[in-house]
């Protein structure tokens, strides 16, 4: 379609638009005000007002704060008794403008006390059925007993500090105030129990193999501060097992004691790797250094199965220091494997690293350390270079969980050495997710307790676009012809959820500790909201930039959902107050359909309805300007002569306008449209989302017109678009990529594709 199709098509329905709606608006009966309901209306009441510490942009204000946390520690595993001990000082900075009475300090172990609380939190009753695991954990076994044992609390001159428990927090209380802009340092002693993550799914732990020996994946290990800032002030709330951790940036020095034929690696940069490796690790090591296309092996397969031989009395002690980190996490075992690679990421070496027991192999060797690097590099275009000198896969059964520059990851193959596909992308989908953790939320630090889709929705939406570039680099890991079979973000799987049972579904700002099914609610519907915004709402050049300025600016800062959708619409100019409104604040979904479809044909004489509205206010053909009709095909008046006419051919009016006001050249240069379609829509989900249309014709032509999701701003549950066309309309179907995550998809053809029944379609599997 050209523009002077548009421009007197325009024309022909202007006048007769505006006297029609303004005679529908005079005949409605005066009803009561109402508030403002409109989807597209400002998020003025959901978000909280811009002040010196966040602006309206998004970006963090010129007096925004934060404070800072120090940890010098000494750690030490007793590998025979799966017990930790450990004793850390801590320099707190305050950094905030207020004056601090006391402290608060997270003790997430306590969740696994003998009598937690968390375990009393859930309801429901009965269950049909249960894993039988899951079964002898509740009624046939003692609780494990894991909490914290505090064994002293002091002051920087060795005196004790009072302090008080209360469940997975304590308090300490300060003897003066600590004033703002000074800091404070003191020391915390204690120990726990390790717990058997493969046994109760724990996220830190061990897992004990048939010869006795463990493999140890460790985090949440020590007491740690909680976060004070801008937003509420201490952030305490209880861990109850579901919401993850807010914490705070600090430097650590960490010194882990372990027995002397452990591998060992951890969060920060090793200080006396010379001490730890032999001679031939460290040759090995230097190799790696300067392989940036294949790992290189520090400590071999054979020579993990050699020292799982054995069991030392001695010890050994692994020196680290991490710069800016807001966490520590640590793996150890007599059975790893270990192998790194170097990757360049922008002008420096990042080594991706690997650890894990011949278990894993050979799928471990084969590509964890390759997704790891691949995650660097994909994550990094889209959001700032990596600024930590490593990122490590940690081999741990059933475990997927994430700190800074360490994370453990699943996937097994058969105890033969083989693996199905669905183990190999499992196992790269998850350590691209884990190892993608480290932007979102170790380094653009979101509280996950409040807010768990702030780092699992974005790094699910990451995840999903390394998974797509994955499979384009090494199309020989994926099956022939195929993209990588990513299992959350593209629009379709996020459907059964969101067409799901409302009583058992949240909104995705919901703390995770109140949602239903927290997959789809904090990993799936933000990841897809995400995919959607940028591929179908916005475009790529425009989101990435967006998400890229949202990902600089916060940086190791504290960002919230709403420094997110500011920014986002600041870097892009694109006002996106409804779209958070619907897939983030409500439950509501998408599902746009095809109500109705009228043809018209252009005409002089008026119909019998606009005669009659005429009548009705004493007007006639003469008090009116010269107009152009249009003739609805389903009207008992209407003239079928009319079909197959061009509009100058039916209509002297709008032949002397184009006499009049075209030149001869542009008169043979339109080409005129013989039908007119009023295609009304419907939106019964409740989130505007764009008109994708399909149209087809009578000479089996296609063309594809995208309404903006604006088209729903004065009526959000029906809309009627007019379409003109010189060939005939013959099909219509709304989203025929499926873009954009429709529920129902019955009511989005024109005409109405017959649907079968559950009945047909089980004979139809029967008969396959």
């Amino acid at each position: 379609m050209n523009k002077i199709k548009y421009g007197f098509t325009t024309l022909l329905l202007l006048f007769c638009a505006v006297i029609f709606a303004q005679d529908q608006e005079g005949e409605k009966t005066k009803e009561p005000g109402h508030l403002n309901q409109s989807k597209f209306k400002q998020l003025y009441e959901e978000f909280a007002t811009p002040n010196s510490y966040r602006s309206a942009s998004g970006a963090p204000g010129h007096a925004y704060y934060q404070q800072q946390a120090n940890y010098v520690m000494d750690i030490e595993l007793d590998d025979k008794n799966h017990r930790i001990s450990g004793s850390e000082t801590i320099t707190y900075f305050n950094n905030s403008p207020d004056d601090l009475e006391f402290l608060w300090i997270q003790l997430d172990q306590n969740i696994r006390e003998k009598d937690s609380k968390a375990k009393l939190k859930n309801g429901g009753g009965v269950p049909m059925a249960e894993q039988a695991s899951t079964f002898a954990g509740k009624y046939m076994t003692e609780p494990f007993d894991g909490g914290f044992i505090i064994e002293e609390v002091k002051d920087a001159a060795g005196k004790p500090l009072p302090h008080t428990i209360n469940f997975t927090m304590m308090r300490i209380d300060l003897p003066k105030p600590l004033k703002s802009k000074e800091q404070v340092s003191f020391s915390i002693k204690w120990n726990y129990n390790i717990p058997n993550h493969t046994v109760d799914r724990a996220r830190s732990g061990y897992e004990e193999f048939a010869d006795g020996n463990r493999a140890y994946v460790i985090a949440q290990f020590f007491p740690r501060m909680a976060v004070y800032n801008d937003v509420e002030g201490w952030q305490n709330h209880q861990f109850w097992g579901n919401g993850e951790f807010a914490l705070t940036f600090g430097d650590y020095e960490v010194n882990i004691t372990v027995p002397a034929d452990h591998i060992l690696d951890a969060t920060g940069t090793l200080q006396n790797r010379k001490e730890v490796f032999s001679k031939e690790m460290m040759k090995r090591y230097e190799k790696a250094k300067k392989s940036y296309d294949k790992p290189v092996i520090i400590v071999t397969q054979d020579e993990a199965i050699e020292a799982s031989k054995g069991f030392s009395e001695k010890k050994k002690t692994w020196k680290f220091k991490a710069k800016n980190v807001r966490d520590y996490g640590f793996a150890t075992s007599r059975r790893f494997i270990w192998d790194m690679q170097a990757v360049k990421v922008g002008n420096k070496d990042v080594m991706a690293v690997s650890l894990y027991p011949k278990e894993g192999n050979p799928l471990w060797e084969e590509y964890s350390t390759k997704a790891v690097a691949h995650t660097l590099k994909s994550y990094s275009s889209h959001t700032f270079d990596y600024p930590y000198p490593k990122a490590i896969s940690v081999h741990a059964k059933n475990q997927g969980m994430e700190y800074p520059m360490i994370c453990w990851n699943y996937g097994r193959p058969n105890e033969d050495g083989t693996y199905s596909d669905r183990v190999k992308y499992g196992m790269i989908s998850v350590i691209i997710h884990e190892v993608g953790h480290n932007f979102f939320p170790m380094i653009v630090n979101s509280d996950e307790r409040q807010w768990g889709w702030m780092d699992e929705g974005l790094d699910t939406f990451m995840q999903f676009m390394a998974e797509q570039e994955f499979g384009e680099l090494y199309p020989e890991a994926i099956a022939p012809n195929k993209a990588y079979p990513s299992r959350r973000g593209e629009p379709a799987k996020i459907v059964p959820y969101m067409a799901g049972d409302q009583s058992t579904i949240a909104p995705i700002m919901s703390n995770p500790e109140n949602v239903y099914q927290l997959g789809p609610n904090a990993y799936g519907k933000p990841a897809t909201a995400l995919n959607i915004l940028r591929e179908t709402i916005m475009g790529r050049e425009l989101f990435d930039h967006a998400f890229k300025t949202y990902a600089q600016r916060w940086m190791f800062k504290h960002p919230t959902p709403e420094d997110f959708f500011r920014t986002m619409e600041d870097a892009s100019a694109v006002d996106l107050d409804y779209y958070w409104r619907g897939w983030f604040y409500t439950t509501d979904y998408v599902d746009i359909g095809i109500k109705g479809i009228k043809k018209y044909y252009v005409t002089d004489k008026p119909s019998q309805k606009m005669q009659e509205y005429m009548e009705a206010r004493n007007l006639t053909i003469e008090d009116l300007p010269p107009l152009v009709y249009l003739a609805d095909e389903e009207a008992e008046d209407f003239d079928p002569n009319l079909k197959g006419k061009a509009p100058s051919e039916s209509s002297m009016t709008l032949k002397e306008f184009m006499m009049d006001n075209m030149t001869e050249a542009e008169r043979k240069a339109v080409k005129e449209p013989k039908y007119f379609y009023e295609i009304s829509y419907e939106s019964p989900g409740g989130i505007p989302m764009p008109i994708i249309v399909e149209y087809t014709y009578a000479d089996g032509s296609t063309e594809n017109i995208t309404y903006p999701a604006e088209v729903w701003r004065k009526n959000s549950k029906e809309v009627k678009l007019v379409m003109s066309s010189q060939k005939e309309l013959t099909n219509i179907i709304i989203d025929p990529k499926l873009e954009t995550a429709d529920i129902d998809t019955t009511n989005n053809s024109w005409p109405r594709k017959e649907q079968e029944s559950d009945f047909d379609q089980f004979k139809d599997k029967i008969k396959g």
